[in-house]
């Protein structure tokens, strides 16, 4: 049913959400807004080591590291959204670039 999907289909996706990501991250100055673009490049990863695991000899490994991603951006986001809350109670705003008042 689904033998006409290849490798390079399942590579396109994670590269195009990896793009969008990094372009997320890079004209974003909502601290909000950079988050998503980080967990859009860990998606982007996560789908190319499930494609590679599908379609060579590699097993479950790709799948194994697609689990262990998906909790680093768990606690990634539980903490930087815990750092924004703080961050936006001081300054009332969450714009990076107000973040080189943080050096001590």
């Amino acid at each position: 049913m689904f033998s006409d999907i290849q490798l390079t289909n399942y590579l396109l996706v994670g590269a195009f959400l990896f793009v969008c990501g990094v372009v997320c991250m890079t004209t974003k100055r909502n601290g909000i807004g950079i988050l998503m673009g980080v967990e859009l490049v860990l998606n982007g990863a996560n789908i190319n080591f499930i494609a590679f695991s599908r379609y060579t000899p590699l097993g479950l490994d790709g799948q194994i590291f697609s689990l262990f991603v998906i909790v680093l951006a768990a606690a990634e986001a539980a903490v930087a959204l815990a750092i924004a809350l703080n961050f936006y109670n001081n300054h009332l705003s969450i714009d990076v670039d107000r973040g080189d008042e943080l050096q001590g």
